[in-house]
């Protein structure tokens, strides 16, 4: 979570490596629409958690306006404080994500994916770092993903991934593979760590 402004900025700069923006520092003024909202996301988590007084009240709301606008315009429903540093995002197309999800570092969400809550629960799931969700990718209630999970292209996740490092698909989702989601993230995003 977003506490101080290192950590704002150590979030950006997460974002920015792992959508694969290598020189750029910003976005451009037409296009990058995902990165821009990415960005309006981290500024949002920054104004409501570090961020004190009528100035700063101002300053927030207008940053919300800004990011429910562009959501709604993408078809992304993305609440803040729920994604760790890392987000990728590489496609436009509706994603929604129930705002009681707790996701770690490095997750990447195609088109479609859907993290929510189910049959009227405010339990959602809990995701590891580095996970990886294909086009269509369901998760529905109160799981818990493990470390280097990817899941498949429009795999239903109901139940608890406990096993970390595997890739699991179908309906309902189960295990098809003991190879990790790394080779669906940005490779620069390991740099310096062991993996």
């Amino acid at each position: 979570m977003i506490d101080s402004k290192k950590a704002y900025q150590y979030y950006l700069e997460q974002d920015r490596i792992a959508l694969g923006r290598k020189q750029d520092r910003r976005p451009r003024l037409f296009g990058d629409e995902i990165w821009k909202l990415e960005r309006l996301l981290r500024k949002v988590e920054y104004d409501s958690n570090c961020r004190d007084g009528f100035a700063a009240f101002v300053i927030g709301k207008y940053h919300k306006f800004r990011f429910h606008r562009l959501s709604v315009r993408l078809g992304m429903t993305i609440p803040p404080n729920v994604f760790g540093p890392g987000l990728s995002i590489p496609h436009y197309g509706t994603i929604v994500v129930h705002g009681n999800v707790r996701a770690g570092r490095n997750c990447r969400l195609q088109e479609g994916v859907t993290i929510g809550a189910t049959n009227g629960s405010h339990e959602a799931a809990v995701i590891g770092d580095n996970c990886y969700f294909g086009s269509g990718a369901k998760v529905i209630g109160a799981v818990r993903i493990a470390d280097d999970v990817a899941v498949g292209a429009n795999a239903v996740v109901t139940a608890d991934i406990a096993e970390p490092g595997t890739t699991w698909a179908g309906i309902p989702a189960r295990k098809i593979s003991g190879r990790d989601s790394h080779s669906n993230l940005c490779r620069e995003l390991f740099e310096g760590q062991d993996i």
